[in-house]
């Protein structure tokens, strides 16, 4: 069964090897891509701005019970009413047509790509896209609420704090995302493990200035109160050592892929 397997992956690797296709069929296909990529875009976006109000009211749902009895915010420009809900609809229908936009992009280098390859590809691409939702769901659930809590005791009392709305959403936007790829960083660490680009002993000698280094990231990409960098903090350097674990499998795959 090995053997069959191995001269099937020959097989296959010497098919991708030969096939040759032009450039004019390379942009083709990279249009189809694109296109049906698109075409998800809108497709989510309408719903989503047709939703709009009861959408934003969720994504706000973690300020909601720290800005007093009137719970308020605020619009100080002309068109904010208009463009948040619509900047909160695109970024809605990004965020879920990933999974598509991904399957899109994995349809058209997937043709080039050896077997070996392949079957590196497909479970990295799930669980990148697993962490990048988890991050977010975290930072949601969890990041937000704590945030939100600390930033309303420390408000004086002759201040009324009432968040823009624009501001507000650009705040989740940001940190969404930051929370999203920073849960990326197991799999950036096996890939770099993968390609030879640096060593799991090489990564556990530098362990006391990642550890400096998440704080850093933590700094540059929260807000400035403590809660929220340590929250961003603690996950990176956590995920780093789980990267740290997967890393020490890549090896042990290489050896068997020699053999």
């Amino acid at each position: 069964m090995w053997i069959k397997r191995k001269q099937k992956e020959k097989e296959h690797d010497e098919a991708v090897d030969q096939q040759t296709q032009p450039l004019i069929g390379h942009l083709i296909a990279l249009r189809s891509s694109l296109l049906c990529s698109l075409i998800a875009v809108v497709a989510l976006f309408i719903p989503y701005f047709v939703f709009n109000q009861e959408l934003y009211t969720y994504a706000a749902a973690p300020l909601l019970p720290h800005l007093g009895d009137d719970l308020k915010q605020l619009a100080t420009e002309v068109a904010s009413p208009f463009l948040v809900p619509f900047k909160l609809a695109i970024f809605l229908a990004i965020f879920t047509a990933i999974p598509y936009i991904l399957h899109q992009a994995w349809r058209f280098i997937a043709p080039g790509l050896y077997l070996k390859e392949k079957r590196f590809a497909a479970p990295l691409l799930i669980s990148s896209v697993l962490l990048f939702y988890t991050g977010i769901a975290f930072a949601y659930f969890i990041v937000f609420p704590l945030i939100f809590q600390f930033l309303a005791s420390v408000v004086p009392d002759y201040v009324t704090w009432a968040t823009d709305i624009n501001s507000y959403l650009s705040f989740v936007i940001k940190l969404s995302l930051a929370f999203g790829f920073v849960f990326e960083i197991p799999i950036a660490i096996f890939l770099l493990v993968l390609t030879g680009f640096t060593t799991p002993q090489s990564l556990k000698r530098k362990r006391p200035y990642i550890f400096v280094g998440c704080f850093v990231i933590g700094t540059l990409l929260t807000p400035p109160d403590p809660i929220s960098q340590v929250l961003l903090a603690i996950p990176a350097w956590l995920l780093f050592e789980v990267g740290l674990l997967l890393a020490k499998v890549v090896p042990n795959v290489s050896a068997q892929e020699e053999a």
